[in-house]
């Protein structure tokens, strides 16, 4: 069981930890990102980007990298297209860590800076809209 916000970590991205909205009417997952740059290592694809994990809080940035796995039309919250990459990177909920799919997109003006979407939490958690931070916080890995 997870709340309708959680505490969550990024470990292969350096978020220890980050707020996230658990939103079972969004199909994917977005991490707030910016700065990005695509850029080719031997052959493939990837994706360089910064973030800022906490919340009102420009100053701590982390910078990232992952494979870029495409790019996709993702309808934003007031129903806009976007298109966005989309990486592959684990999550960890609680004690339990597995891959997720996130698309990057500018999220400053949102609550929260990752979303996770219901492909993220499918067969793996039911979602108590009641209740808030039901896992412990993301031990490091």
């Amino acid at each position: 069981m997870i709340g309708w916000r959680e505490w969550v970590a990024l470990p292969h991205l350096g978020v220890q930890a980050i707020k996230a909205k658990v939103d079972t009417g969004a199909r994917s997952s977005a991490l707030h990102a910016f700065d990005l740059e695509h850029f080719d290592r031997h052959g493939v694809a990837m994706v360089r980007f910064q973030a800022h994990p906490i919340q009102r809080d420009d100053r701590h940035i982390v910078i990232a990298e992952a494979v870029l796995l495409e790019e996709r039309l993702v309808r934003n919250s007031g129903g806009q297209e976007e298109l966005r990459p989309v990486i592959q990177t684990p999550v960890q909920v609680g004690g339990h860590i597995w891959p997720i799919e996130l698309t990057l997109t500018n999220r400053d003006v949102m609550g929260f800076r990752l979303l996770l979407g219901r492909q993220a939490v499918r067969r793996r958690y039911l979602v108590d809209p009641e209740h808030s931070y039901l896992q412990p916080l993301p031990e490091k890995t």
